[in-house]
């Protein structure tokens, strides 16, 4: 009989121990938001993302390439819950039919530069015969693969075909990763100079001389927009109105960005 009891006595505890395991709270863990993005806002995006992630609990998993890279990354149905790239790619995007409609925000435009080391004699770049002569000069430019097709690749050889000396041009070239990495190139001394967008110099003693002359300028619109089949598209909304809100202002202009009205 005691046994019996005792027995008895352990299923009840068994099931009331269950039981308060079952109405215990549980904690849910997000799934990362999945961003798809051009290297034109890597420094800006580095600045800002751990003070979010800390006040939202928001984690992220980035993948960033130039926009030839992005180009294929999302053609190859790669998921994301947010896209950052060139206006022109998101153009491509939009006619897709594949975004999300009225999600675009433009983050406004970024134009080129000229990057050298850090202690270097600066070249003129003033006008577009100073800027032909400092690439004519130059021992060694670095640029992106031109297998990834970086923007400020493909403006560096329309500038050269212009002025007649893309063979010279190539002939000087210290592939990269992207702008970023070109510039780093400059500053460990692998190459003499640069041409790069602007937002994209981080690396330690690379030196923007000046932007390039209106004439020769490029300036690159980038903007974001969440796509169809985003699974969480309004985590990726709240983040986008961060990044343009008026608290990051200065963060944007200090890296080079002229920002949309």
């Amino acid at each position: 009989m005691a046994q019996m009891t005792n027995a008895k006595s352990s299923v009840a505890a068994a099931l009331c121990l269950l039981s308060s395991l079952l109405w215990q709270p549980f904690t849910v863990f997000a799934a990362d938001l999945e961003v798809i993005s051009a290297g034109a806002v890597r420094g800006v995006l580095r600045g800002v993302i751990d003070d979010y992630s800390k006040s939202t609990g928001r984690q992220f998993k980035f993948t960033i390439g130039s926009t030839g890279q992005l180009r294929e990354i999302i053609a190859s149905g790669k998921p994301a819950d947010l896209i950052i790239a060139s206006a022109t790619l998101m153009g491509e995007l939009e006619k897709t039919g594949k975004m999300t409609p009225g999600s675009r925000v433009d983050f406004g435009r970024i134009g080129l530069g000229v990057v050298v080391r850090e202690g270097a004699a600066l070249p003129d770049v003033s006008t577009p015969e100073a800027v032909k002569q400092a690439l004519f000069a130059a021992k060694s430019i670095a640029y992106t693969d031109p297998k990834l097709g970086g923007t400020s690749y493909l403006h560096l050889i329309r500038m050269s075909d212009s002025f007649g000396i893309t063979a010279v041009v190539t002939a000087k070239g210290v592939h990269a990763t992207g702008g970023d990495d070109a510039a780093a190139k400059v500053a460990e001394g692998k190459a003499e100079l640069a041409i790069v967008l602007i937002s994209e110099i981080h690396a330690k003693g690379a030196k923007l001389v000046a932007p390039l002359p209106e004439a020769l300028q490029l300036w690159t619109v980038y903007a974001a927009a969440i796509p169809a089949s985003s699974t969480q598209p309004k985590e990726a909304r709240d983040f986008v109105m961060a990044l343009t809100g008026p608290a990051l202002r200065d963060k944007w202009i200090a890296a080079g960005w002229q920002l949309a009205k």
